[in-house]
Parts: structure tokens; C-alpha cells; sequence
């Protein structure tokens, strides 16, 4: 049996999101959910105070933004700054190693932005096919 260059990467790598019991899978699924990606992609704007994270991820709930808010700061994505103020103000910021994530996300959300008038194309071509069956 021939060992290819993707199964020596693969042994090599100290996780594996695509193995069951993989930590790794969590926080791909924080970065690549609905609610996670437009966070992350909302705070490479720069800090954000949670009504405003809220405003600008339209459609998100208070107790959604809050439940993402709390996994990609565990996951350290985010820095949660809470200022002793009356009333207290919380700022949430991306750390270095969610603006590299987030950078990287930013770059897919430009490309599919850029591409939806393929994707649009395509959608109507396969609900035509579907349609006329």
C-alpha cells in the first residue's frame, strides 16, 4: 500500500478537523456558522460595542450574538473588554489570532460577493431542471 503525500501531511498534523473526536471541529464550526463568520467579519471593522456588533449583524439575536460572542472569545478570537464605567461598557475586539482568522474570512465572503451572479445563474438553471420534471 503507497503512502501519498496527503496521508504523511495528514499523520503529521497534531489535529485533524475531519476526525470525529477532533477539538478542532468546535472551532470550525464557531468561525464557519452563520453567526460566527459575521461576527468575526463585523469586528475586522475594528471594536464594537454588542448593540452595535448587533445592529451590524443584522438579523442576529441578543441571546445568539452573546452565546457566539462567548465562544469565539473562549476559543480566542475575541477580547471582551469590560470598562468600569456606570453604566459598564463592553468592548469586543478581535485578538491577533482572530484577525488573521477573520482576515482569512474576509477573502472568502469577498469572493462568494463576487460571485453571486454566477451563483444566482446557477440556482435558476437548477431549479428550471427541477421544475421540469
Amino acid at each position: 500500500m503507497s503512502t501519498t503525500h496527503e496521508d504523511t501531511e495528514e499523520q503529521n498534523l497534531a489535529y485533524n478537523v475531519f476526525a470525529r473526536a477532533c477539538v478542532s471541529r468546535g472551532t470550525l464550526e464557531h468561525v464557519t456558522g452563520r453567526w460566527g463568520g459575521l461576527t468575526l467579519g463585523a469586528l475586522h471593522e475594528g471594536s464594537m460595542r454588542f448593540n452595535e456588533l448587533r445592529r451590524r449583524v443584522d438579523g442576529v439575536s441578543e441571546k445568539m450574538l452573546s452565546q457566539t460572542l462567548h465562544a469565539l472569545e473562549r476559543d480566542g478570537l475575541v477580547h471582551r473588554e469590560a470598562q468600569p464605567t456606570n453604566p459598564p461598557r463592553v468592548d469586543y475586539e478581535l485578538t491577533p489570532l482572530g484577525r488573521e482568522v477573520a482576515e482569512r474570512l474576509m477573502t472568502l465572503i469577498q469572493f462568494v460577493e463576487g460571485r453571486m451572479d454566477d451563483v444566482l445563474a446557477a440556482r435558476e438553471r437548477y431549479d428550471a431542471r427541477r421544475g421540469a420534471r
